[in-house]
C-alpha cells in the first residue's frame, strides 16, 4: 500500500473515530438532562398533589370536628379525586396513609362534635387529633427515595 494512501487514511479513519466520540458524547449528554429534567418535574408534581390532599383533608377535618353528620357528600368528592390521583405514580404506603386519613375524617364526622371553648380533658392529647402525621411520614420518605 503506497504510503499517500495509507497517510490519508489514518486521517479519515481518526476524523471518524473524533466525530463518532463527539456524537456519543452528546446524546449520553442529553440522555442524561433528560432524565434528570424528567424526575424534577414528578417529584414537583407530587410534591404539588401531597400538598393538595393535606389541604384538603385539613378542611374536611376541621369541618368534621364541628358537625355530627356529612350533610354534603360531595365535599369528599375532591379529597377522593386527588387520592385517585396519587394512586397512579404513588409508593403503597402512601396511599394506604392517604386512604386512612379519609377513614379517619369519615369517621369523624359521626362523633359527637367538639366544644373548642371548653379546657380539653386531661385524656385527649394533641397527638389525637393529628391524622395527617403517617401521611406526610410517608410523602417525605416518598420524595428522599
Amino acid at each position: 500500500m503506497d504510503a499517500a494512501y495509507l497517510s490519508a487514511l489514518s486521517a479519515l479513519s481518526g476524523s471518524a473515530i473524533g466525530a463518532l466520540a463527539s456524537l456519543t458524547s452528546t446524546w449520553l449528554t442529553q440522555r442524561y438532562q433528560d432524565r434528570s429534567q424528567r424526575l424534577t418535574q414528578e417529584r414537583a408534581r407530587r410534591e404539588r398533589i401531597f400538598g393538595e390532599l393535606i389541604e384538603q383533608a385539613s378542611q374536611l377535618y376541621a369541618d368534621a370536628l364541628s358537625h355530627t353528620s356529612l350533610e354534603d357528600p360531595a365535599r369528599l368528592v375532591p379529597l377522593y379525586a386527588t387520592i385517585g390521583k396519587l394512586r397512579l405514580f404513588a409508593s403503597a404506603r402512601t396511599v394506604a396513609a392517604a386512604d386512612a386519613v379519609m377513614e379517619r375524617i369519615v369517621e369523624t364526622y359521626s362523633l359527637p362534635n367538639l366544644d373548642f371553648t371548653a379546657r380539653p380533658s386531661p385524656q385527649v392529647q394533641v397527638g389525637d387529633f393529628d391524622i395527617l402525621r403517617d401521611f406526610t411520614e410517608a410523602c417525605r420518605a416518598e420524595l428522599r427515595g
